[in-house]
């Protein structure tokens, strides 16, 4: 029997994200809202908060935001597997550097 969203938990809330890219390190909290498939929410991090856009199909999630940086705006892309309804981890592009590194994200209690 295929699985749906539906059986996937759901990320509705806060997340703490810490990001490994290019030999730097951040840290960002991320508030989603799960409807269906569809992400929505914000992130904030040093350079502010930032809107947020993904998708949820099973137990893989994406998402995107723009931010800034020393060299101007970036959009962030990240490409997860949700590990435990607590626990995501995967890979996080910088679009406009072509860089990539990776996450981890543990949702905050």
């Amino acid at each position: 029997m295929p699985s749906s969203a539906a059986d996937a938990p759901t990320l509705t809330g806060k997340w703490n994200v810490h990001i490994s890219i290019a030999g730097r390190e951040a840290d960002a909290i991320c508030t989603f809202e799960q409807k269906g498939e569809d992400l929505t929410g914000s992130c904030a991090a040093a350079a502010g908060s930032f809107n947020v856009s993904g998708k949820v199909a099973e137990k893989k999630v994406t998402w995107t935001y723009k931010s800034t940086s020393e060299a101007g705006p970036v959009t962030l892309n990240y490409r997860g597997a949700i590990q435990s309804p607590t626990s995501i981890t995967g890979s996080v592009n910088v679009e406009e550097f072509g860089v990539e590194g990776q996450f981890t994200a543990t949702q905050a209690g």
